[in-house]
């Protein structure tokens, strides 16, 4: 049984063996065997397995030098070890090298080869057995090249922990430990490649890209790694598509339509240089260019694709490669191949006749019949591209480095030195059982593992623990997966100026050690797109947006592909493709194209604008002619007409308007919280303290006018202590007012930035509308009191009737006020001070034209008019007037009477009284006359009514200036019957007190009414209190004689009795 087992076993691993004869391995014996897997070829014959016969092996088609290269790079690493004499001293490492084809059942055809001669050592069959020719076990495996080989590799090698060591199979799949026990490599991951590609994508500002992937364990997870980074940096994939060096020229056709078709101009592809050959011939064919395509490092320098007559259309290539290595000696071993000296090699002579497109006739299996068939599908990658059939002979002595090849070009050694890497890693992991001292080893207890019968799990657990430095002095090690961390460089493909070939410009490197953000580096001066422009080519699914703007998503597309919007006011954007606009703090306004933030304006009631300057112009003025007015007053202080006014609340007046005219200018100026406390108490206390002066006085000269007889009470009540106090209190209750918003809500400085979004306007805010309500409203109450004395007042005598002009005045302030509460709540910023401003000066100037102008102009102007006869006169007139109206309705009355009991009816006088004051006498007089006059003085007043004229002629007589100033006063006054008018008494005895005089004339008035009356009224008053003069002045004239001649019916006599 054991005999038939052992017979079972060398069938199978002679029918294995026969599958791949002398001439298709590279074998040498040693005592420790490496496997190696290579692409010699890039695929297979297709051919039809029917089943009608037993199948065959699939032949192998289209020869790829860079595989033969990197299987020489293999030999020369194990020759270089077995002669050093430091690593693995007396030791001899031998190899088995098998071609792959580029397909996995060829792979792991060759796989099973190892996995057999493995099998067989385990059951220990020698002494059973005799096998002269016994070869040890493969320990360890170099290889594969593609990431879907390596898997189906690494699957069948990992159930008995054979060791992989692949030197171009990058998928990140292949990190998983759990799957792939046994792999290691010495290229770098997948996944670093997918983010060094999606940033080059984010460097040069595209966003809109495709994507192409061979459809394998290389292309799959590579690409998907890809669409997770281009997620993370908003690049959008346009589409997306799978390729297969074995697909159908449908799907072929399919997918150049897509290309040809999308707007996208960068085309990232995660494929090797055989799956993606048949797509770039088609495109060639068509002649599809202007496109960018992003190479990964599987096919960025393959020499299937990196070909002149494809420039045209791949010239903007962007590729990574690894980094270059450099192994001494190399080259010249290259240079020594041949086929008789190279023994141990069987692929060393379809080498030489693929190189110098010749046939070596020796051996049946390579003779020109046989060639035919292997050679008839080669596109012919080397010299001479003829068929085998029309060949000729090789003669032995062809120079290698007479031909251009992919096998010398030995410039950039990167795939070739992973491979002499990964045989270092494999001798020195034996190296490091070779040295192993008992009890400090890597198994049980510390053991060591015997170099003589080392088996291929224990070099496993040798190489998971690797730390050796290679011959360019780089730290060797494999990480957790199995990996090697290391660096890519960025190449651009330049069309060579010397023989019109593909030359691969190094024009930046990615560095998998910095930090994220500082990985990647390139120079831009070195890149050539489509081999001569410098400009970058625009790939993005729209326009970049300018700063200013934004990208605006437009509804069913992708986020790539967006409209660009203005950012709104207040917001901006400095860069290019803003996803959005940033706002603007809270003091700064966007400018014009919204690419950044300025200043807002502040803006205020400021002194140095023209508007302030008017307003403040117009306060000056005001202040200007208050002085003037004050001034004025203060030197006629002893003119009748100053006397008359109430001179001390005059001052008072003029004093409390010069404060109204200083409070707008608080309103002036940029709002600070000491001004905003101070303007509207200071406007409001001016303006009471204004019209509680105008107040008292025209309440005052009412009172006294209204009361019958002067009495010592009237002079005391309304004495000037009491105006004063009343003027007081007055003024306190708006103090108390202020004092009250002051504590509890005061207003204060507010920038206001919600009016306007582009000024901040600095204001006062009142603190509380309520408190400046109360404010307004008590001034306002005290202007319409005043307002209706002074309107009551209006017929008094002429030298009161600045009660009109206060009635004016009045109206005037309501007017102004009354459109203030309008213009203010319908403005707003700096135009709400302005608008209080206008209110304030208007209502000042019109207090101080309608009181003040008209006496300024008598005193200045008409001086005539300012004598104490003058004051006098007018107010007899006015007494006279009442007296005469009264008679007038007397004598009606009594005609009516008359009339009725006689039966007839008479004429009813009109009651239109007319009075006229004449100055001058109608005829001249001599000399001594006029002398005579200007010393006695008088005035005539002329009263027109019913039929009639009534004239009333008054004389004043100066006393001697000896006359005692402050003697006793007796008056005698008639008095009527009926007592029917006490007014004429009232405006009588108002004389003395408006003019501030001692009453020192005692006057009797005689009225006849009519004809037919002819009795007489007297009126007599007894002024028992003399009242003296504020200032130190000569007592008034004495009223000498008064003559009243009545004609066409009614006549009044007065005459004046001189105590």
């Amino acid at each position: 049984m054991t005999s038939y087992s052992c017979c079972l076993i060398l069938l199978l691993f002679t029918w294995n063996t026969s599958a791949y004869g002398p001439n298709q391995r590279a074998q040498k014996k040693g005592d420790i065997i490496l496997g190696g897997l290579f692409p010699i070829h890039f695929g297979v014959a297709a051919k039809d397995q029917d089943l009608k016969s037993r199948p065959e092996s699939v032949e192998c088609i289209r020869y790829n030098f860079r595989g033969f290269r990197w299987l020489q790079a293999m030999i020369f690493a194990i020759e270089e070890i077995n002669s050093s004499p430091t690593l693995l001293p007396n030791m001899t490492l031998g190899y088995r090298i098998f071609d792959t084809c580029n397909t996995v059942s060829k792979a792991l055809e060759a796989t099973l080869s190892f996995v057999a001669q493995n099998k067989i050592d385990s059951l220990n069959l020698d002494e059973f057995c005799n096998c002269s020719e016994h070869i040890p076990s493969t320990i360890a495996v170099v290889g594969a090249t593609g990431s879907g080989i390596s898997t189906a590799v690494a699957n069948l090698l990992g159930l008995f922990y054979i060791p992989q060591v692949s030197y171009a199979s990058s998928s990140r799949l292949l990190s998983n430990k759990n799957q792939f026990k046994s792999f290691l490599r010495t290229i770098p991951n997948d996944e670093h490649q997918a983010t060094a590609m999606a940033d080059i994508i984010e460097y040069f500002r595209w966003n809109w890209v495709g994507t192409i992937a061979a459809d394998d364990d290389y292309g799959r997870p590579g690409i998907e790694k890809f669409r997770e980074e281009a997620e993370e940096r908003d690049i959008c994939i346009d589409f997306s598509e799978l390729i297969s060096q074995y697909s159908d020229e449908e799907e072929i056709q399919q997918v150049v339509e897509v290309i040809q078709n999308s707007t996208a101009r960068v085309i990232v592809v995660f494929s090797s240089g055989p799956d993606l050959e048949p797509l770039i011939k088609e495109i060639v064919r068509r002649n599809i260019t202007g496109k960018i395509w992003l190479a990964s490092e599987a096919w960025a320098s393959s020499s299937l694709i990196a070909m002149p007559e494809f420039f045209r259309v791949i010239g903007s290539t962007i590729g990574f490669a690894l980094k270059a290595g450099q192994i001494p000696g190399f080259r010249e071993f290259l240079q020594k191949v041949h086929p008789k000296k190279s023994t141990n090699n069987g692929f060393a002579k379809e080498f030489w006749e693929e190189t110098f497109n010749c046939y070596l006739p020796d051996g049946s299996k390579n003779s020109p019949a046989s060639a035919s068939f292997h050679k008839g599908h080669d596109e012919g990658l080397g010299a001479g591209n003829g068929t085998s059939a029309f060949r000729p002979p090789c003669t032995g002595d062809e120079n290698i480095t007479s031909v251009e090849t992919p096998y010398m070009d030995y410039t950039h050694l990167r795939i070739s030195y992973n491979v002499y890497l990964a045989v270092y890693s494999i001798a020195h992991a034996l190296q490091d059982i070779y040295t192993c001292t008992p009890g400090k080893g890597l198994f049980t207890n510390g053991s060591c593992a015997d170099i003589k019968k080392v088996e291929a799990w224990q070099v496993l657990k040798h190489l998971r623990h690797l730390n050796f430095t290679n011959n360019m002095g780089e730290q060797v090690d494999f990480d957790e997966f199995g990996d090697l961390v290391g660096n890519y460089s960025i190449i651009n493909w330049h069309l060579s100026p010397e023989d019109g070939s593909v030359v691969f410009e190094e024009v930046g490197h990615y560095n998998v050690y910095a930090k994220k953000g500082e990985r990647l580096f390139i120079n831009e001066n070195k890149i050539l797109w489509g081999g001569f422009s410098k400009e970058v080519p625009f790939s993005n699914c729209s326009r970049d947006c300018l700063p200013g703007t934004r990208k605006g998503i437009i509804e069913g597309e992708p986020t790539c592909c967006f409209e660009c919007v203005d950012c709104p006011d207040g917001e901006y954007s400095d860069e290019t493709d803003a996803s959005a606009c940033d706002k603007c703090p809270e003091d700064y306004w966007s400018n014009e194209n919204h690419t950044s933030c300025i200043p807002k304006q502040i803006e205020f009631l400021a002194w140095t604008e023209p508007f302030g300057i008017a307003l403040t112009l117009f306060a000056v003025l005001g202040i200007f002619l208050t002085s003037f007015v004050l001034g004025v007053f203060t030197k006629f202080r002893n003119t009748p007409i100053v006397k008359a006014t109430n001179r001390e609340l005059s001052y008072l007046l003029l004093f409390s308007l010069l404060c109204c005219f200083s409070s707008s200018l608080f309103f002036i100026g940029e709002p600070q919280n000491w001004t905003c406390r101070l303007r509207q108490p200071a406007f409001g206390i001016s303006f009471v303290l204004c019209i509680s002066c105008i107040l008292v006085k025209t309440n005052r000269v009412l009172l006294v006018f209204e009361a019958k007889i002067p009495t010592s009470l009237h002079r005391k009540w309304w004495g000037l202590n009491l105006q004063f106090l009343l003027v007081f209190l007055c003024t306190f209750v708006q103090i108390v007012i202020c004092v009250i918003w002051l504590y509890t809500a005061p207003p204060s400085s507010y920038r206001n930035h919600e009016l306007e979004d582009e000024i901040i306007f600095i204001t006062c805010h009142e603190g509380s509308l309520m408190a400046l309500g109360f404010l307004i409203g008590y001034t306002c109450l005290l202007a319409a009191i005043c307002f209706f004395f002074a309107f009551k007042s209006r017929k008094l005598p002429e030298n009161f009737n600045e009660a009109k002009f206060i009635t004016f005045s009045m109206l005037i302030f309501f007017i102004v006020w009354i459109s203030f509460i309008p213009a203010y709540a319908s403005t707003y910023g700096k135009f709400v001070s302005a608008v209080e401003v206008i209110a304030i000066l208007a209502a000042s100037f019109g207090l101080l034209a309608c009181i003040f102008f008209n006496k300024v102009y008598i005193i200045l102007f008409k001086p005539s008019r300012n004598t104490i006869e003058e004051v006098r006169c007018s107010t007899a007139a006015h007494a006279f007037k009442v007296a005469a109206r009264a008679t007038l309705r007397r004598s009606n009355v009594s005609r009516k009477r008359s009339n009725s009991l006689g039966g007839s009816t008479g004429s009813t006088p009109s009651s239109s009284i007319s009075s006229k004051s004449n100055h001058e006498d109608p005829f001249p007089l001599p000399a001594c006359a006029e002398r005579q006059r200007q010393q006695q003085r008088g005035c005539k007043q002329k009263v027109s009514f019913g039929s009639g004229t009534v004239t009333l002629s008054l004389s004043f007589e100066e006393p001697q200036k000896n006359a005692m100033a402050n003697r006793n006063a007796k008056r005698r006054n008639s008095l009527e019957a009926q007592n029917s008018d006490d007014s004429l008494m009232r405006h009588r005895a108002l004389l003395p007190l408006q003019i501030n005089e001692p009453l020192g004339a005692e006057s009797s008035f005689q009225a006849a009414s009519s004809p037919e009356t002819s009795s007489q009224e007297s009126v007599v008053g007894d002024n028992k209190e003399e009242v003296p003069s504020p200032e130190a002045e000569p007592s008034l004239p004495s009223v000498n004689s008064r003559n009243f001649t009545g004609t066409g019916g009614g006549s009044v006599t007065e005459n004046t009795v001189h105590s």
